[in-house]
């Protein structure tokens, strides 16, 4: 752009530099009405820090009345309150140093917080809460953060905690139009008028007695939180079981609910009183038997009231439950999954023993393994009860050697799953016989589902003149001779294996039925 040649006079010159003048003092200088505005909310503020204060001190108070009365229930949760009143107090009172500091930074020596003078002064708390100048806004926001961090670990309710933490928050302040950002004494005192400063410094003292009485009212609900409340009595009889073997003992708790320590209630079954809380009864004979009473509770005027009770309980003879989870017959040379259980006991206290094999726990059930086939496996359950080892049942299962597997083809089919061909019409495909390893043998009945291992095996098929040419398998797998005739097989045509051989998990070797195959 070209110079402009317009000369201005001297007095448009000092009119326009009167002008900059004067703008930029209105850029300074805050409105009074600000000024009172501030100060108004700092009279707010000191009367509600007061009103809280106050309120702390009454929670503060309860907490050490009921320590006083109950120390052992109360004493440790006073303690604590009392800690978080010194903590307040300590951050409390550095505050107002902070405030003391600022005022007199504007006022003089002689400022105070509760009458500043230079309200306006846009220097003083830079001074004082600023790196340049005195620095202490860091040290606040340290001692802010140590508080917080203290009061929260007092608090677990989730609400509570993200208040307090949201009141206390001293995390950098990011503002519009800024590209870093500012540390909260930068964003909360650089530049700001003393008597704003001042406020913000109360609000943050507000903000300290709110954190207070959250974490003191915590504490004082602390004190019954393991306390339960009725509004009314009931009799309860609590047997220890209601199922009894005979030999054993029916043993019940019977209790007041809500019942005083230092008033215990008389116990009566059947017109006589009982020494204590617990009715005991040795049972000889099996069936089911009813007692009733009732329980007298004195009361602190004298009167005494009755609380009836009845209750009843069954006699059995002693039994188990002993059932193979797979059939009724044990087979040898496998795991054979057993379900043993005793009605009112607990697993733990069960233990057994087997004749002709192992028996071992695995969790809640156990592994039954026979050895020798045709004899007998006897199994012996014995349970603890009242402290004794009871045989409580003896069952005989019959040792089977498994039965013969089934030989089949392992193939995927047309979506990739494993499938199984075992002779047959509608036949294998010839991709899939070509693409298949060898042969296989299992139970596969869904009930035993046991794996066998083949050992060899013949193929055989015919020529054109009718003439039988046998193939021997490489072990398991297919042999090389095996695979050249299947190629040579062509769609319809059917070849047998015979002569299969596989041994079981038993260690049994068995000769299985010959398969037919055709292949499409």
């Amino acid at each position: 752009m070209g110079a402009n040649n317009t000369r201005m006079s001297p007095r448009q010159k000092m009119i326009n530099l009167m002008y900059i003048v004067l703008t930029a003092m209105l850029a300074l200088n805050v409105s009074s009405d600000v000024l009172d505005g501030f100060t108004q909310v700092e009279d707010g503020l000191s009367r509600s820090n007061n009103n809280v204060d106050s309120r702390n001190s009454m929670i503060l108070a309860q907490l050490e009345a009921f320590a006083a009365q109950n120390p052992e229930k109360g004493r440790q949760w006073a303690d604590k309150a009392a800690e978080v009143r010194g903590r307040t107090s300590a951050l409390y009172n550095m505050i107002d140093s902070v405030k003391l500091l600022i005022v007199r930074q504007a006022d003089g020596a002689d400022g105070d917080p509760r009458n500043i003078i230079n309200r306006d002064d846009l220097e003083a708390s830079s001074v004082i809460m600023l790196p340049n100048g005195r620095n202490q806004g860091a040290g606040l926001r340290l001692r802010v953060d140590d508080y917080r961090d203290y009061i929260l670990s007092l608090i677990p309710d989730e609400v509570k905690r993200a208040n307090v933490a949201s009141a206390l928050d001293t995390s950098p302040i990011k503002r519009d139009g800024t590209v870093a950002p500012q540390t909260w004494e930068e964003a909360k005192f650089e530049s700001q008028p003393v008597v704003a400063a001042v406020t913000l410094l109360s609000k943050l003292q507000n903000d300290v007695l709110y954190a207070e009485g959250e974490a003191l009212t915590t504490l004082l609900s602390q004190v019954d939180a393991g306390d339960v409340r009725v509004n009314e009595l009931n009799a309860f009889v609590i047997p220890s079981s209601r199922l009894v073997m005979r030999g054993g003992k029916y043993i019940a708790n019977i209790v007041l609910a809500a019942i005083d320590t230092t008033a215990r209630p008389v116990v009566y079954v059947n017109g006589n009183a009982l020494p204590s809380q617990v009715y005991e009864q040795a049972v000889g004979s099996t069936g089911s038997f009813t007692y009733k009473g009732y329980l007298e509770v004195p009361h602190g005027d004298g009167t005494v009231t009755r609380h009836d009770f009845e209750s009843d309980y069954t006699v059995i003879e002693p039994m188990a439950t002993v059932s193979a989870t797979l059939m009724n017959v044990l087979y040898a040379g496998i795991d054979n999954p057993m379900s043993i259980s005793v009605p009112g006991v607990a697993m733990k206290d069960i233990s057994a023993t087997m004749t002709n094999g192992t028996l071992a726990r695995s969790g809640d059930s156990w592994i039954a393994r026979p050895q020798g086939v045709g004899q007998n496996a006897v199994i012996t359950v014995t349970a603890t009860i009242d402290g004794r080892a009871t045989t409580v049942a003896q069952t005989t299962f019959r040792v089977r050697k498994l039965p013969n597997p089934t030989a089949y083809i392992a193939f995927r089919d047309a979506q990739g799953n494993v499938d199984h061909y075992k002779g047959g019409r509608p036949g294998i495909a010839k991709a899939a016989l070509m693409a298949a390893d060898g042969l296989e043998a299992a139970i596969d009945d869904g009930l035993l589902d046991t794996k066998f291992q083949v050992i060899s095996f013949e193929t055989i098929s015919f020529d054109s003149m009718g003439n039988a040419m046998p193939e021997v398998s490489d072990g398991a797998r297919f042999s090389e001779r095996q695979k050249r005739v299947f190629r040579s097989l062509s769609r319809g045509k059917s070849f047998f294996i015979s002569r299969i051989r596989a041994k079981g998990p038993d260690g049994l070797t068995r000769d299985l039925s010959p398969m037919e195959v055709t292949v499409n």
